[in-house]
């Protein structure tokens, strides 16, 4: 029973120690153009002589332990190389629920659901998915394999042109 005493004050420590790391490193930048950042992730992801790649946009905030206990994730080797292979990440800064919003509902992210919150797009632009109900919004208590099979979800897929051979059995 006297243990029971001491975890309110226990949670309270881990709250302000994850409170306090996330003010020392920040993760977006809070001066940062949106919309350029868009449009150079548009640019990077369509490369000629590259693989097509998908964009992340992740909306967030340097406040926010979600947003830290996401990136930590992302940047987990495992993860890492599926990221850099397959997308181009765009973290962008909504403040306290302040900034950027009208891009991240250009994008369909209500983020007043919570934050961090995601949209994918597809090199041209084009939403292909969009949380719209702050599925990561309590990412510090995700499981890795859950993040990673998200990103894993979301890989570009590689669209068939048909063959020659089957062109002309078409034909003939």
């Amino acid at each position: 029973m006297q243990r029971m005493r001491f975890l309110p004050g226990f949670v309270v420590l881990l709250l302000f120690v994850a409170m306090a790391r996330a003010a020392e490193e920040p993760i977006y930048d809070e001066k940062a153009d949106a919309n350029r950042q868009i449009a150079a992730a548009l640019t990077a992801a369509s490369q000629p002589g590259k693989s097509v790649r998908n964009i992340v946009l992740v909306f967030g905030a340097n406040w926010c332990p979600d947003c830290h206990a996401l990136d930590d994730n992302m940047h987990k080797p495992e993860l890492v190389s599926l990221i850099e292979k397959h997308f181009v990440v765009v973290k962008i800064d909504v403040g306290r629920m302040d900034k950027n919003l009208d891009v991240a509902r250009q994008y369909g992210v209500p983020v007043r659901r919570g934050i961090p919150a995601l949209a994918v797009l597809d090199a041209k632009g084009k939403v292909l998915y969009a949380m719209d109900q702050g599925q990561f919004a309590d990412a510090r208590h995700m499981s890795f394999e859950s993040i990673n099979a998200f990103f894993e979800q979301w890989e570009p897929k590689l669209e068939c042109s048909p063959s020659a051979d089957g062109l002309r059995s078409s034909v003939s």
